[in-house]
């Protein structure tokens, strides 16, 4: 039975921390996107995010986008300092053409740094890659 499942592959898909100025608070913060560099929009998009270590745990937040469009891009959260330590997880669910894909993404604790940036897909921007 459970060797009959197909799980398909997460392609062109990336969950990204990017470093932006925030007018209002006149601060940097980081946030996170879903970017979608493939060429089939993603459907009924489902993400619930995460940080937890081996003595703290955040709530988990719940997003969703009914639709993202072919090499595009969403923002998701802001991530707040304190839970940059934290090991973040964000599980990504979508539909392409009624299959469903569904991966956890991760930030390991203490990555979400500057020094980590790269050339992000599809964003005109630099930012950390989740694994």
């Amino acid at each position: 039975m459970r060797k009959d499942i197909k799980i398909p592959e997460v392609k062109n898909v990336f969950v990204a921390a990017v470093r932006e100025y925030n007018k209002d608070f006149r601060t940097y913060d980081w946030n996170v996107y879903l970017i979608n560099e493939g060429v089939e929009p993603l459907e009924t998009v489902l993400i619930v995010s995460e940080g937890r270590d081996d003595k703290d745990v955040t709530a988990k937040m719940r997003h969703s986008l009914k639709l993202l469009p072919v090499k595009s891009y969403a923002k998701i959260e802001f991530m707040e300092e304190g839970v940059l330590k934290l090991n973040n997880y964000f599980n990504v669910t979508y539909f392409i053409d009624d299959i469903l894909y569904d991966k956890q993404f991760e930030f390991p604790a203490f990555s979400v740094i500057e020094d980590n940036a790269v050339d992000l897909p599809v964003m005109q921007a630099e930012g950390v890659l989740a694994r």
